[in-house]
């Protein structure tokens, strides 16, 4: 057919196993030619792998002051440094938040029933936060997951029956999970890759909200669920150009210092009242 169209007069016949096409010798040259041309044309173009995704630096510097915090309100409340009732004034307590008391949503991510409670959200805390601080900045990272994971504990406690009540960080930490899986995959969604590894760390995510947020007879499953999809839309958000830029413009220990600045002022709300 490309030997037809281009003109030049050839013939297909059988031997054996094998088809030859045969075109005169002093067409030869020029047969040749416009087979190549066509093979070129053709031929799919190689994909490039898509480039590693670039890492921020000193992602570990926001894992060292979460670890701190947590440990810090544990030891404090359980050597008598605060109030004795911090641990009551302090838990997300909807029917008291419904009433007006907000910073719950706040407290109640530093609180933890025991020492293997603690471990636990200190161990995925610690890992899903570094790579998420990978991602967009120690200090954004941080802040972003913090208001996310309180967000989500608010929406828990103004939605849900006023006699529920949970503690603990597990909220922050499956709102890092939903953030770093959707930033990682707005941002990578439009590069030239199959479609499997296009939602892959999308579903990825899923995957792992499913095996570590049920585990346990006590584990809130809705405070889980809720702190991934608010970290999905956060993450998801963040990917945006205009708010990765804005993000970028403000400095990483001024981004971490307003996520600590807004667990203290939860915690000054709580035991002044």
């Amino acid at each position: 057919m490309v030997l037809t169209a281009a003109g030049i007069p050839s013939a297909i016949r059988a031997d054996g196993a094998l088809f030859i096409l045969e075109v005169d010798d002093t067409e030869l040259d020029l047969a040749l030619g416009e087979l190549g041309h066509y093979e070129a044309e053709v031929r799919p173009t190689p994909v490039a792998p898509p480039p590693p995704p670039r890492r921020q630096p000193h992602a570990w510097i926001g894992c060292l002051v979460y670890a701190a915090v947590l440990l810090g309100v544990a030891y404090a409340i359980g050597n008598g440094l605060v109030r004795l009732d911090a641990f009551d004034l302090g838990e997300l307590d909807a029917g008291r938040l419904q009433s007006g008391q907000w910073w719950r949503a706040w407290t109640a991510l530093t609180l933890h029933l025991d020492p293997g409670h603690l471990a636990a959200n200190l161990g995925a805390g610690i890992w899903f936060g570094y790579l998420a601080a990978g991602e967009l900045g120690s200090g954004s990272s941080w802040f972003l997951i913090v208001n996310g994971a309180a967000l989500a504990n608010w929406v828990e406690g103004e939605l849900g029956p006023a006699t529920h009540r949970s503690v603990g960080a597990s909220t922050a930490v499956f709102t890092a999970l939903g953030m770093l899986a959707a930033h990682a995959w707005r941002t990578r969604f439009y590069l030239p890759q199959r479609r499997a590894l296009r939602w892959a760390p999308l579903v990825a995510g899923i995957v792992l909200l499913g095996w570590l947020g049920s585990a346990g007879e006590q584990t809130d499953l809705i405070a889980h669920a809720l702190g991934f999809v608010v970290g999905v839309l956060i993450g998801a958000l963040a990917a945006l150009p205009a708010i990765e830029r804005a993000l970028r413009r403000v400095p990483q220990w001024l981004a971490g210092l307003g996520a600590l600045a807004s667990i203290a002022l939860a915690w000054s709300c709580a035991l002044l009242n």
